[in-house]
């Protein structure tokens, strides 16, 4: 019995999945913006510290069903594209919304067939970082177990 109960405790650390959160509206950094603008591909997700979580990302699919998916951002009506394609994983689809709040977050709003972005009152808030003109990252925070946990998105710019 006590086997069971250890095995059900490690499962609920390994495995994590980050709710939609409550968004504000902020005052939106258009520089950092802009330089998102573009046709991008989320080339590897990593877990710093461990690569032993399996984490449900925006409640679509395994993080590392992401690491090959598409993403195209327009940066002049804050709207975007994104499609998993990866073997072995969902097909998946999705446009969104987005901008870049002054501190620097990334603010993305997923939205079913059919919604209206100004109706869809949750999303995914993640820390901008390392942007450059050909690449930048997304961190998100999640809870694991009792402990957060850092999910880095690596984006790389297509040619």
């Amino acid at each position: 019995m006590n086997k069971y109960i250890a095995l059900i405790g490690l499962f609920g650390i390994l495995f994590s999945c980050k709710p939609k959160q409550e968004l504000v509206s902020t005052t939106v950094d258009r520089r950092a913006q802009v330089g998102m603008k573009g046709s991008w591909t989320l080339t590897s997700v990593s877990f710093p510290g461990s690569e032993y979580f399996k984490i449900t990302a925006f409640e679509i699919a395994d993080a590392k069903c992401f690491e090959g998916s598409t993403w195209e951002f327009v940066s002049n009506n804050d709207t975007g594209k994104m499609s998993l394609t990866k073997s072995d994983c969902p097909s998946y689809a999705s446009d969104f919304r987005w901008y870049v709040t002054k501190e620097q977050q990334v603010v993305l709003k997923f939205l079913s067939e059919g919604a209206k972005a100004r109706k869809v009152k949750e999303g995914y808030i993640l820390a901008l970082g390392n942007q450059t003109l050909e690449s930048f990252q997304l961190t998100d925070i999640v809870q694991v177990g009792n402990n957060k946990a850092k999910v880095v998105y690596q984006f790389k710019k297509n040619k």
